[in-house]
């Protein structure tokens, strides 16, 4: 069956399986690592840390055994990029990770798979066990000695949490998946205590590419800071979503115009544990120096309620916390709370103005990325559609100042 042919501008173009891990072979580590920073590559998962720089570290630790985790948990509400290349460009994530392997030193890989993605399970081992058949993968690949490197697909069971790093590396170690301290690094300390490199699926897709064409060419799309193109998986009110691969920098008003979005409220840029935009910030960038994302936007018009809209987020990590630390166990049932008084009218500002500064201190103090990041949709849809939630006299607000 002939693969859908999709249009872009990095990811969704022509590749010829396995020229990228042919030709990384005939380059030295540094050669690599020169071409990743010369692309600046962040990572595409959200967080945009640079990918070279973490490829280094872990290639200069000292260690008996390394590993690479392509971090294939895709679970941010209205995120399903990830999904996608999976599932039509398996060719370009698996490269990735063989040059990744290469570079670093490492001779086995995870991918650690959401678990309601089991349905894939089958097509991406029967696409493995081909690249084992085609030298992709296993011993001297591509012809080059000593270059041993494999790949297994671990399911994980559901956890929002396990998209974190250390909590996905816990899980995949057949431990609760909780969030460890750091440091250690997991480019020091990770799997098992060895160096280990975790990068989102989209990352390790865009490698391929970098090493056959250059990371001068991929800087030739995006902006200074933001480089080459970006995955959006687009969802809500429009007439096309989808997955759409653009470059960096793209503004918000220039997204909603391709998707046909039309009477457009707000948008969620960056899911649940993202910020929520109004009308006058459309004419912001989509970028990591602007608006950064891992790549969800939801798209809310003028017949949605933003209460109802941040009930639901916030109901949403009261219920995936891990409850590990306070100030995201107990923080986000407050948010809720006072979510649920807003909605009922039997709130006061006073009370609301405390919650921002929980708010605020939960960004600071909370252990992982889900308690630092659960309050921006409280913050940014409060600060952001306050007419609405606190003013609107068809919601039966009937606060006290």
């Amino acid at each position: 069956m002939e693969k859908a042919k999709r249009n872009g501008l990095v990811l969704f173009t022509d590749y010829q399986q396995g020229s990228a891990v042919k030709k990384a072979v005939t380059l030295t580590r540094d050669d690599i690592l020169f071409e990743l920073r010369e692309a600046k590559l962040k990572g595409r998962g959200g967080a945009g840390f640079p990918t070279s720089t973490k490829w280094m570290l872990t290639a200069a630790a000292i260690a008996d055994k390394k590993y690479i985790v392509c971090n294939a948990d895709e679970g941010e509400p209205g995120t399903f990029k990830d999904r996608v290349l999976l599932l039509e460009y398996p060719e370009l994530v698996f490269e990735g990770m063989v040059i990744a392997g290469y570079t670093i030193g490492a001779e086995y890989g995870f991918v650690y798979l959401r678990g309601e993605y089991n349905y894939m399970l089958k097509s991406l081992n029967d696409y493995l066990a081909m690249m084992r058949k085609e030298n992709l993968l296993g011993k001297d690949i591509a012809g080059k000695k000593g270059f041993n490197f494999d790949i297994e697909i671990k399911l994980g069971a559901g956890a929002y949490v396990c998209g974190e790093e250390t909590a996905l590396i816990e899980s995949l170690e057949g431990n609760r998946g909780e969030p460890r301290n750091r440091p250690p690094y997991p480019v020091n300390r990770g799997y098992l205590g060895y160096p280990t490199i975790v990068n989102n699926v989209e990352t390790l897709a865009s490698v391929p590419h970098i090493i056959n064409k250059g990371g001068e060419w991929y800087c030739t799309n995006g902006t200074d800071k933001s480089t080459g193109s970006k995955l959006f998986s687009v969802s809500g009110d429009c007439e096309k979503p989808g997955v759409y691969e653009l470059p960096w920098g793209t503004t918000i008003n220039e997204l909603l115009d391709l998707v046909g979005a039309k009477d457009t409220k707000a948008v969620q840029v960056g899911g649940a544990s993202g910020v929520c935009l109004n009308q006058e910030q459309f004419g912001r960038k989509l970028a990591y120096e602007d608006a950064g994302t891992g790549g969800s936007i939801m798209i809310f018009n003028s017949k949605r309620s933003m209460i109802k809209v941040l009930k639901n987020f916030m109901e949403f990590f009261v219920e995936e916390s891990c409850g590990q630390c306070t100030p995201c166990r107990i923080g986000n049932r407050k948010l809720l709370e006072g979510v649920e008084m807003i909605e009922k009218g039997t709130f006061t500002f006073g009370y609301i103005n405390s919650l921002k500064e929980l708010a605020k201190t939960m960004q600071i103090a909370s252990k992982c990325g889900l308690g630092q990041s659960s309050p921006n949709s409280f913050l940014s849809i409060l600060e952001n559609f306050d007419d609405e939630i606190f003013h609107s006299k068809g919601n039966g607000v009937s606060h006290v100042n």
